[in-house]
């Protein structure tokens, strides 16, 4: 990306800031988990009561950077949009040829919809199933079985797609960088999100004259 290529602010500061400290818990997150379910791991690391403390607290901080987010008018502008289907955005899933420029595509494609919408789901579900298994007094025995099962099943789902996930983004450097320094190239952004891109490099209207 040479600095006289014409780039777009994709991210502002504080939407990187939410996306990479929920990476950041969910990963230790996924990590103390597997020490502590994958025997191997439960062996070689030990220390099991620290790591069941260190999962507990990042999972009960996971959903503290989007509330913080949502003071970022910028942040609550991207959760209106990802929370939208269009017309477009079914026709991006059903074509074989999604990435070629020729489906119109806002600031988000429509995978990057249903992951967030999975990943935000996926949250509030394990937030409340690993409450009753870290405070299971209250709650009778169905309930605490049923959410272990829930817990347990939905953190492998939550690992296959952040696999998925980790995987889409290695295959797009442009991407990337947009996640680090929160600009990136107009013909990337042309190519990728064309209806975003029109919208932010079009030039803003001129008031009427008298």
């Amino acid at each position: 990306m040479s600095a006289a290529e014409p780039r777009l602010l994709r991210f502002t500061r504080a939407q990187r800031w939410v996306h990479w400290s929920t990476a950041l818990l969910l990963g230790v997150c996924l990590v103390t988990a597997a020490c502590l379910y994958v025997g191997p791991l439960a062996v070689l690391v030990g220390r099991r009561a620290l790591v069941k403390d260190v999962h507990v607290y990042a999972g009960l901080l996971l959903p503290a950077p989007l509330l913080l987010g949502w003071l970022s008018a910028a942040m609550r502008a991207d959760l209106r949009t990802l929370n939208r289907f269009s017309p477009a955005d079914w026709d991006w899933l059903r074509s074989s040829d999604r990435r070629s420029g020729r489906v119109p595509v806002g600031k988000f494609n429509a995978g990057q919809k249903l992951n967030a919408a999975f990943t935000a789901g996926s949250i509030l579900v394990m937030l409340g199933t690993g409450l009753i298994m870290r405070f299971p007094s209250p709650w009778p025995l169905p309930w605490r079985t049923g959410a272990t099962f829930v817990h347990d099943w939905l953190a492998l789902a939550v690992l296959v797609v952040t696999l998925g996930h980790l995987t889409k983004a290695g295959k797009d450097p442009i991407a990337r960088a947009g996640m680090r320094t929160g600009v990136v190239p107009l013909d990337w952004a042309r190519r990728e999100h064309g209806t975003w891109a029109d919208e932010r490099s079009r030039p803003p209207a001129q008031p009427p004259r008298s």
